[in-house]
């Protein structure tokens, strides 16, 4: 399993261009690492998973047309390259989870928070242009409707609505939250990773606008899976009632 930390406590794991750009490099590491077939993300301090942009960067980081441009691309590759990794993500939200960190747990497969935790998109309250991407995503996984409603009031959600507007999957207490993202990436790891990893593909496919999908591009992924070991040893590990074990080839 792989771990992301944000770790900027102090402001609320708010992100800087140097926290953005670590981000891809290490989902980039882990991507190339056999050993690692699950991504957890999460946030130090328990009080936030990321509550956006560090604003007390901008005046260094964005405070031109240029910069602010080479900043925006560069959160842009994040997300591509989080959207886009072979191995499924899991976004373990403890807090706040605004603007820049909504983003980065929708580019997530699976996303758990507690009950105190917050969301929003407060990009209309500072002033700041929101990519088509980013927009898009976020329409994906709540629905259009919704999706007017936090961009436009950038209000924040509690838990409970974030859970009903399906940008979480499932709403789980504090003391039991780490607990159950272990177990739930440890059942992923478990299963055959090619099988996962065809699936991965499948759903980095379905991700991307209509005109540009073609499900020619996962025909290899599936047809790996059943010239695999693995294959064989799901069906002998079923007929002898045993728990199988994958080793991804």
């Amino acid at each position: 399993m792989g771990r992301l930390i944000f770790n900027n406590p102090q402001r609320r794991n708010a992100m800087s261009l140097e926290m953005w750009e670590t981000t891809s490099r290490t989902l980039e590491a882990f991507d190339q690492n056999p050993e690692v077939r699950v991504i957890v993300l999460s946030g130090a301090g328990g009080k936030a998973f990321v509550s956006g942009a560090d604003i007390s960067k901008f005046e260094s980081e964005r405070a031109s047309v240029e910069q602010t441009l080479h900043y925006n691309e560069v959160t842009a590759e994040t997300s591509r390259v989080l959207q886009g990794t072979a191995k499924p993500t899991i976004a373990m939200i403890k807090g706040f989870c605004m603007g820049g960190g909504l983003a980065i747990s929708l580019c997530c497969d699976m996303r758990y928070c507690t009950p105190e935790s917050v969301f929003g998109l407060p990009a209309a309250k500072l002033g700041v242009g929101y990519g088509f991407e980013g927009i898009r995503r976020l329409l994906e996984i709540t629905s259009p409707s919704y999706a007017r409603e936090i961009c436009f009031t950038g209000k924040r959600y509690s838990a409970e609505e974030a859970l009903h507007m399906q940008l979480v999957n499932r709403i789980l207490a504090e003391s039991e939250i780490e607990q159950f993202v272990d177990e739930t990436a440890t059942t992923i790891a478990e299963n055959a990773p090619l099988t996962v990893g065809s699936l991965k593909q499948i759903f980095i496919e379905l991700a991307k606008n209509p005109t540009q999908r073609d499900p020619e591009r996962c025909k290899p992924y599936i047809e790996k899976c059943f010239s695999s070991q693995d294959y064989i040893e799901g069906r002998q590990a079923f007929l002898e009632k045993r728990k199988p074990q994958f080793k991804g080839n």
